[in-house]
């Protein structure tokens, strides 16, 4: 054994010996059930004090941080810019660099004859599935799919059944070409590599935007793609992602988000036997200072004046479906004022936790194929 082992083991013996003898010593000066009791009320005071910052107060702190002029999109757009600055701060996207070229390798899916590519961003990867439709070309280049997995699946799931209902083919047989980039799955993962994020004043979303931006960059060079056309659709934590990405990148045209859309306070501070809960197991969903003035109504006013439609399941326990009907309209309540109540859109369906694919594949299509969408700021 060498010393820095030795050492370090003296030093747990010693954590481990003291703690017990501190316990029976703090016994004699105040009884455990008292103490334990005492602790109780502080932890409920803390818990009351903070929900009552985050519920209670939210909509006048963010009548106060809100600030929008309603006169024209373009004027909205501008009014809402020191919001987007918080935003961005919410999220941390760090700053990264690609260090190589853009690698494409066959990555076949069925009948699909998809691509592979990758992106070296110096220690980090970009990775994603690419797609064309059949007869995409210089002369006739597709419009562009952003489509962005769940937290349990992975680039390839939107072309299979079950909740994904294949939409990524869906969107393939509508013309449109597919990016479906690679996030990090599973809950515990993302728990893990959260940690370490909030230490480097980072979010884990912050990055994978970062590495879409540079995907974005390379793809959107392509012939078969027409840039001026992209649009993004993502199910579950990849609505989640839609929602966050769309307010700091404006390539996106428009948006589909399933399977996300929620009364954001409600959802991430009020526990309610009517919806479930990310607290405690999903601690990767927390974010520093979402919920000061960016609660799922407000955050859609940063995509504004973009074509948006929600998807909801009645069925879908992520949340409490007339809480989520009352937060759209408040949403809905942008485009109105903005004279563009067409441009937003509620599919509330009687399923569950799932992408509603004709609906989704006929936005798109309407809102990208308009050329009037490519001056939309």
């Amino acid at each position: 054994m060498n010393k820095k082992t030795f050492c370090y083991g003296m030093i747990a013996w010693m954590l481990v010996t003291a703690i017990p003898a501190a316990t029976a010593q703090n016994s004699e000066l105040i009884a455990p059930e008292v103490e334990n009791a005492r602790t109780n009320a502080y932890e409920r005071q803390l818990e009351d004090y903070l929900r009552h910052f985050l519920v209670e107060e939210y909509e006048a702190r963010a009548a106060q941080r809100w600030n929008r002029d309603y006169s024209s999109p373009a004027a909205l757009v501008r009014s809402v810019s020191p919001n987007r600055r918080r935003w961005e701060e919410v999220l941390g996207p760090p700053e990264l660099t690609k260090t190589g070229v853009l690698k494409r390798t066959p990555h076949p899916l069925g009948e699909v004859q998809a691509e592979w590519i990758s992106l070296p961003l110096g220690m980090l990867e970009a990775e994603a599935v690419l797609a064309f439709p059949s007869g995409a070309s210089k002369e006739q280049p597709a419009a562009l799919i952003i489509v962005q997995h769940g937290i349990a699946s992975t680039p390839e799931t939107p072309f299979s059944s079950g909740n994904y209902h294949e939409y990524a083919r869906a969107l393939l047989d509508a013309g449109f070409a597919v990016l479906l980039p690679m996030n990090l799955r599973s809950v515990e993962r993302r728990n893990n590599v959260e940690r370490y994020a909030r230490l480097a004043g980072t979010s884990l979303p912050g990055i994978e935007l970062v590495r879409l931006q540079h995907l974005l960059d390379m793809v959107l060079e392509d012939p078969r793609v027409d840039a001026t056309r992209l649009g993004m659709w993502g199910v579950s934590l990849g609505g989640m992602a839609t929602m966050f990405w769309m307010p700091l990148e404006p390539r996106i045209k428009a948006g589909v988000v399933s399977a996300w859309y929620n009364e954001r306070r409600n959802k991430m501070a009020v526990p309610d036997a009517r919806y479930s809960s990310f607290s405690p197991r999903e601690e990767h969903a927390f974010f520093n200072g979402w919920l000061t003035e960016f609660s799922d109504e407000d955050l859609v006013s940063l995509i504004l004046p973009r074509p948006l439609m929600i998807q909801h399941g009645k069925k879908d326990n992520i949340a409490h479906w007339p809480q989520v009907v009352e937060a759209y309209e408040k949403a809905a309540l942008h485009y109105k004022k903005l004279d563009i109540p067409e441009k937003i859109d509620l599919v509330l369906h009687e399923g569950g936790h799932e992408a509603i694919v004709d609906e989704g594949v006929q936005f798109l299509s309407k809102w990208l194929s308009d050329p009037g969408v490519k001056n939309n700021p």
